[in-house]
């Protein structure tokens, strides 16, 4: 599939510039390693997040990649931990080294219980991450993780972002996506956002130019009956 995708991007003048999602997860190697808050987060213990914090442990020290506890307290989908950290006063929106948020993280992962809660908790959907300077809808979209574009639409993300490869959550829906069920039901969601569909990529491909060339019947239809050109 990646084979067919290079084929694809390099018919249509798009280069080799095809993102790898950057985002790495603490090895096991770093999670032995790590004390305190990061150890307490990684494991979810609650209990020990209190203590660490009434002792006055810092709560956004970072990890050599960076990361806070909260970064791997979601990493780990460790519910109970982010709301302990958060609860304490820790920084939401912080990014880790490779310029993830934790927002961003748990879209990566496709893990909507623990996308709720952040949002809930004050997180922001609207941030510039990564070394592509997307957000976390274009990965999401990327993705095909259909149920957690739905969410961060809702919660305000910027649905017409241009990221360094000129391309929007849109077009990573299509130009990344495989054309199956759940980046149609993503290019749906987008669209009935009204995001818009006349952006072009940097050669000057559309998003049904896009769709047509990979021949993504299901999306192509989408996409004219929504008015795209």
């Amino acid at each position: 599939m990646r084979a067919a995708v290079c084929l694809v991007a390099l018919a249509l003048g798009l280069g080799a510039a095809l993102p790898a999602l950057a985002q790495v997860g603490p090895t096991a190697n770093e999670v032995a390693a790590y004390r305190g808050l990061h150890a307490a987060a990684q494991r979810g213990d609650v209990a020990a997040i209190d203590k660490l914090v009434a002792s006055g442990a810092p709560l956004d020290a970072r990890d050599a990649q960076g990361r806070t506890p909260l970064h791997v307290a979601a990493f780990a989908r460790q519910r109970q931990a982010i709301e302990a950290l958060a609860r304490a006063g820790a920084s939401l929106d912080l990014l880790e080294n490779d310029r993830y948020d934790a927002v961003t993280i748990v879209s990566v992962a496709d893990d909507p219980q623990t996308l709720a809660l952040l949002l809930q908790l004050g997180a922001s959907a609207k941030q510039t991450t990564s070394r592509y300077d997307g957000t976390a809808l274009i990965a999401a979209a990327h993705l095909g993780h259909d149920e957690v574009v739905r969410q961060l639409i809702r919660a305000g993300a910027p649905l017409d972002h241009v990221n360094n490869l000129h391309w929007t959550a849109v077009i990573e829906s299509i130009v990344l996506g495989d054309g199956g069920p759940r980046h149609q039901r993503t290019l749906a969601a987008l669209i009935a956002a009204g995001a818009n569909l006349q952006l072009a990529d940097r050669q000057g491909h559309t998003p049904l130019a896009l769709s047509k060339a990979r021949g993504y019947g299901d999306m192509t239809r989408q996409l004219v009956a929504a008015g795209a050109k």
